[in-house]
């Protein structure tokens, strides 16, 4: 989390439930109006794992499941996970019940009980 992120979040938590109201209609005005595309959809939307999957299904399935989160942060752990299967050859299984857990924490870190 960056400096910004921790003074919003801080902010925010200390303010009135009015005060957040207003302030995430402010941000989705803010957002709207540099054309940005604005995801108001923030809860995962989890597809089954099928029972034969391989890891880059996986981040795919999981990638799209929880498609608010910013993959640019987890690329590192993602990354090392990948390594893990291909290069010491990890079982698969694993590696996706590892994947599974790392895209479920990165989402309650950012949005809690969304």
């Amino acid at each position: 989390m960056t400096q910004d992120d921790a003074r919003l979040t801080a902010l925010y938590h200390r303010l009135p439930a009015a005060g957040r109201e207003t302030l995430l209609a402010f941000a989705e005005f803010l957002l709207e109006r540099s054309g940005s595309a604005l995801p108001l959809d923030i809860t995962p939307t989890p597809s089954e794992r099928p029972a034969q999957e391989s890891v880059v299904a996986a981040i795919k399935r999981l990638s799209a499941s929880y498609h608010m989160l910013d993959r640019s942060r987890m690329l590192h752990e993602t990354s090392g996970l990948m390594t893990e299967h291909l290069m010491q050859g990890r079982p698969a299984n694993e590696v996706i019940d590892e994947l599974e857990e790392l895209f479920r924490r990165h989402y309650q870190k950012q949005f809690g009980d969304a």
